[in-house]
């Protein structure tokens, strides 16, 4: 059974930095991608970042763009997601995301909180 780990998350003023890590259980290239989800109070869950594994290709969402940077290190079967210049409005639980290569099974972690606040 896959597992991901994330951790990294707290509260942070704004104009703050934090870097969510999410490890995974086996190797990182058993998966055809990874990803960060967000959802706050409230809303529907988001897709903000993505990350192909092979080729390291990454997507991030518009609204977040030049803020949010997503990463890996194969070595360490970790993706990271580096927040800068936190908003009130990024305070939400960030959950980890892979999708396996083999059968397309979709895995999450537990979830990490955000908080941004003064």
């Amino acid at each position: 059974q896959v597992q991901l780990v994330e951790s990294g998350g707290g509260l942070v003023q704004p104009g703050g930095s934090l870097r969510l890590s999410c490890v995974a259980s086996e190797s990182i290239f058993n998966f055809n991608n990874m990803g960060w989800y967000r959802q706050a109070p409230g809303e529907q869950r988001e897709l903000i970042a993505s990350i192909f594994i092979r080729t390291g290709g990454t997507n991030v969402l518009d609204s977040v763009k030049g803020r949010l940077t997503i990463s890996k290190d194969n070595a360490k079967n970790t993706v990271y997601l580096q927040l800068n210049k936190l908003k009130p409005e990024d305070t939400a639980i960030y959950y980890c995301n892979a999708v396996y290569r083999s059968n397309w099974e979709r895995y999450w972690g537990q979830g990490t909180q955000v908080t941004v606040s003064s």
